[in-house]
């Protein structure tokens, strides 16, 4: 488990590519400090297990899956990714809880200045909006933000001065695919409902009287 709490950016240092995986070679310092083979580190939001550590780097290998529902193919060696360890029973939970598992990806549609903050707006499809709503949590990138709006196509984030500087956010351009994972609570829910997987495009069912029959008032 994450925070969404971005430690430090990391570098791209090689990819060795196979026909369905890769092994990724990432640059970092404050990562690596008290981890060992076989931790986890978020990298752009993706939880990869460290296979092999150095002085500056470590290896994590990345499966067919990953490469399907990510951005982390679109890499290159030189890109900067968000890093963050695994938080321990000891850590500020200064974001929300992140499982580093992307349902999927967005991309970038609009960046507009206002003040000392800039709005990112993200398009993504009907099956993620489902579970993003106003005020709510989502990890773009393994980045801890929260909605400020949300529409039938896309929705806003505010980024301040500080999350722009420790991360990739702001270095993308309109157009670039982000990760997402959307706040787990809203999945949990959907599931104990019984709501039909195949049904989430639709128009929901889950009612104010519907949720006072099923004990949630």
């Amino acid at each position: 488990m994450f925070t969404g709490i971005i430690e430090e950016m990391g570098i791209i240092k090689s990819i060795k590519q196979a026909e369905k995986s890769s092994v990724l070679r990432i640059k970092g310092q404050k990562v690596l400090q008290g981890t060992h083979v076989g931790d986890s580190i978020s990298t752009n939001g993706i939880c990869l297990t460290v296979t092999k550590i150095e002085k500056d780097f470590f290896e994590a290998d990345v499966m067919s899956e990953s490469l399907k529902r990510t951005n982390i193919g679109e890499l290159a060696p030189g890109s900067y990714v968000n890093l963050e360890r695994a938080l321990s029973l000891a850590t500020r939970l200064g974001g929300h809880m992140v499982s580093g598992h992307i349902d999927g990806t967005g991309q970038i549609r609009e960046f507009r200045r206002d003040g000392n903050a800039v709005w990112i707006t993200v398009e993504t499809s009907p099956e993620l909006l489902r579970y993003i709503i106003e005020k709510g949590s989502i990890a773009i990138d393994g980045v801890s933000l929260t909605v400020v709006t949300v529409d039938d196509q896309s929705f806003q984030v505010s980024v301040i001065p500080h999350t722009g500087e420790e991360t990739v956010l702001l270095q993308k351009q309109p157009g670039s695919t982000v990760n997402l994972e959307c706040d787990m609570i809203g999945k949990y829910v959907e599931k104990l409902l019984g709501i039909d997987s195949k049904e989430r495009v639709q128009e929901s069912q889950v009612t104010e009287g519907f949720l006072k029959e099923n004990g949630f008032f």
